[in-house]
């Protein structure tokens, strides 16, 4: 069997990045990919500036006598050299005068604004208080990475070096339907034998939640000829096609001859619980992943396989769920396989913090996913023992 880690890479290396650049305007660019680094044409600040209200002087000017205050410097004005032996009334933000080392905030100060004079009560430093020209950002230098997804920090560092308009790739575009005869949309009759279908509903809600265009192919008619005609479509109108479910050996199951007929396709085994099953394949040149169909085999696969390569078509760097160790709050034997425990952070009777599981571990049970906030990753022949530290995933807003 495969490991996550080496189905990962393979899937990653057996596509290209698909969608192109475009340009558009930043305003509209939350959540798109970069497609190329932004660099910065100037500096931020532009000049030497005061980081606090008080008065700019130069610093072996300053003696136990009062200065005189020359000028007055608010931000967005453009100001005079500092005549020698005054000081200037500045404000944050304000342009530090040529001539001018040092700003002293106002507290440190005896001054009226009636005065032209201002008495300063401290040791005064060349550099105190000053917001060096670049101290932010370098002429030239990258602010944002190329193959990164915008999010607001992003948008405003673009907007503070003054780029109105920023290059991302075009939105992938993913194709998702579901098979099966059981299968019956939320709002209608359920009968005798059937479900309702919530992989679709799941699936579409987390393309749409990292950004990505679904194509809602709906429930397909379980012949073999329906299958092949709409997984045909889907691929002509996709960058990828997603289905759950009927990728098995069964009578009914029609994906996989299907998709062996207009494309090509492999069933791995991947050393992983739940989600061992795992179809891949093209129709063409698109991609083609089939998900298991139990919900949480589904989900999981999804969040661990499924997201590295959407992200590799978007043309979006991939970076692996990020895992922390924590107390387990359980014992649990050695496996044979990979397993993802559904567990939930919380205090026990000592009032320590552990990881607790969910009673219920089959691949059934989706009100496992909604009730915990992560997955603990037991690796292969390690033991879990309550109180010794474990792998935690923290699930954020549906995702690892």
């Amino acid at each position: 069997m495969l490991s996550v880690e080496q189905a990962r890479q393979q899937l990653i290396e057996s596509v290209a990045v698909v969608c192109e650049a475009e340009s558009i305007a930043l305003s509209n660019a939350l959540g798109r990919v970069s497609a190329s680094d932004v660099v910065s044409s100037i500096f931020v600040p532009p000049t030497d500036n005061s980081a606090m209200d008080g008065f700019a002087v130069k610093a072996s000017d300053v003696k136990d006598a009062p200065l005189t205050i020359s000028q007055r410097i608010p931000a967005g004005s453009q100001p005079q050299a500092l005549q020698a032996g005054t000081a200037a009334r500045i404000f944050t933000g304000g342009i530090l005068p040529e001539g001018a080392d040092a700003v002293v905030i106002q507290e440190n100060c005896d001054y009226s604004a009636q005065s032209d004079m201002v008495k300063i009560n401290s040791v005064v430093r060349a550099g105190e208080n000053i917001r060096p020209k670049g101290q932010d950002i370098s002429q030239g230098s990258v602010v944002v990475e190329k193959n990164k997804r915008l999010n607001a920090i992003d948008l405003g560092l673009i907007a503070s070096v003054g780029n109105a308009i920023v290059s991302v790739r075009r939105t992938l575009k993913a194709a998702i339907f579901s098979t099966g005869d059981e299968l019956v949309e939320p709002g209608e009759v359920l009968m005798d034998g059937q479900i309702y279908n919530s992989n679709r509903t799941s699936l579409v809600a987390l393309c749409q939640q990292l950004g990505y265009q679904v194509i809602d192919c709906g429930i397909i008619d379980d012949t073999f000829e329906a299958t092949k005609t709409a997984l045909q479509q889907a691929a002509d109108r996709a960058d990828i096609v997603i289905s759950s479910g009927g990728v098995s050996v069964g009578e009914e199951d029609h994906v996989k001859p299907a998709v062996q007929e207009i494309g090509s396709l492999d069933l791995w085994k991947v050393q992983m619980k739940p989600g061992k099953p795992v179809a891949y394949g093209k129709i063409g040149d698109v991609p083609f992943l089939g998900l298991p169909g139990n919900p949480v085999s589904s989900y999981i696969v999804f969040v661990l396989l499924a997201v590295p390569l959407l992200a590799r078509l978007q043309g979006e760097q991939y970076k692996a769920p990020t895992s922390y160790r924590v107390l387990s709050g359980f014992d649990k034997p050695k496996v044979s396989r990979q397993e993802y425990i559904r567990v939930r952070i919380a205090n026990n009777d000592d009032g320590v913090t552990v990881a607790r599981r969910f009673n219920n571990q089959s691949s059934g049970v989706m009100m496992s996913l909604t009730w915990a906030d992560g997955l603990v990753r037991q690796r292969v022949d390690e033991q879990i023992v309550a109180g010794e530290t474990i792998d935690y995933l923290p699930i954020k807003q549906g995702l690892l």
